[in-house]
């Protein structure tokens, strides 16, 4: 049988593709997640990585482990923290964190209403910067995460919509998009978009910073940034332009910084995330609360 340290070892380096980063998550030597997988794969007997100086990437053989192994982890992992759950009730505390200030207004809500609930559970709520949110999530810094869709990501469940919002374009304000009404997604191959970081799952990358237009007209792709206020900055100073929510318009205002709507993009959407094998009973009823919250049922 597999010990525990064996399987969670293979899961971090088979969803990070990097040897550092999964020593991060499981807050160990980089050194001893590489012992780790390489006494792993001499007891099952085949690579389940191939490895060069550039890139790891799963091998076929670590590829079928991981799809077999994924989802039943979870299960069990689930199945225990329920059993742990029954005998502590919801006692204890919940670890919640946000992005941006519109995020944190909705968190300390959906709070109000989980504390009524469940006043013997104490809520602790922390502002997540763009390049920490999945680390931290991953790495059980945070239960649950308020933050934007959409996010595919292994062993990551992403409960419902709560919010969506129009999207706009943020432009230098002497840009000559900001003198006009509202502007086309296609109009983002005449600009630098400004990244994301990398730390961030690719689908919400790809949703907020395509790399073509819908008509397929490539996007200049510009510096990634990993707070949003160095995206301001950047923007600022005419180094680019970034697609945000209509609520930066409110709380993010800046004489440098004008935004445009983009009339014909679809909305943006917020909701929790939270680990599959994080799913107690106390994250759960977060989750309903904060659903109860944005349908108006408190």
């Amino acid at each position: 049988m597999l010990e525990r340290h064996e399987l969670e070892a293979f899961l971090a380096v088979a969803e990070e593709l990097h040897f550092g980063h999964a020593a991060e998550r499981l807050r160990v030597s980089t050194a001893r997640v590489s012992q780790t997988i390489r006494k792993l794969e001499r007891r099952v007997g085949v690579a389940l990585f191939n490895r060069t100086s550039r890139r790891v990437e799963l091998s076929p053989a670590g590829r079928a482990l991981y799809g077999d192994l994924r989802p039943a982890w979870d299960q069990i992992v689930a199945a225990v923290n329920r059993a742990i759950d029954a005998g502590r009730g919801f006692a204890g505390t919940l670890r919640v964190c946000f992005t941006g200030a519109a995020g944190g207004q909705l968190l300390l809500q959906a709070t109000e209403v989980f504390r009524r609930r469940h006043p013997d559970c104490e809520v602790h709520i922390r502002e997540a910067q763009l390049g920490e949110l999945m680390p931290w999530l991953r790495g059980g810094d945070v239960d649950l995460a308020l933050a934007t869709f959409p996010v595919d990501e292994p062993g990551i469940v992403t409960g419902p919509v709560l919010v969506s919002e129009a999207r706009f374009l943020a432009v230098p304000v002497g840009h000559p998009f900001a003198r006009r009404h509202a502007v086309s997604v296609e109009d983002l191959a005449r600009v630098t978009v400004l990244q994301l970081p990398d730390t961030l799952p690719q689908s919400l990358r790809a949703d907020r910073t395509p790399d073509t237009t819908p008509a397929g007209l490539p996007i200049p792709t510009g510096r990634s940034a990993a707070t949003f206020h160095e995206i301001l900055t950047l923007i600022g100073a005419g180094l680019g332009v970034f697609p945000v929510g209509a609520n930066a318009r409110r709380y993010y205002a800046r004489p440098d910084v004008a935004y445009v709507r983009l009339h014909d993009a679809p909305p943006l959407h917020w909701g929790l995330l939270w680990r599959a094998d994080g799913a107690t009973a106390r994250v759960r009823a977060f989750a309903e609360a904060t659903h109860a919250l944005a349908s108006g049922d408190r």
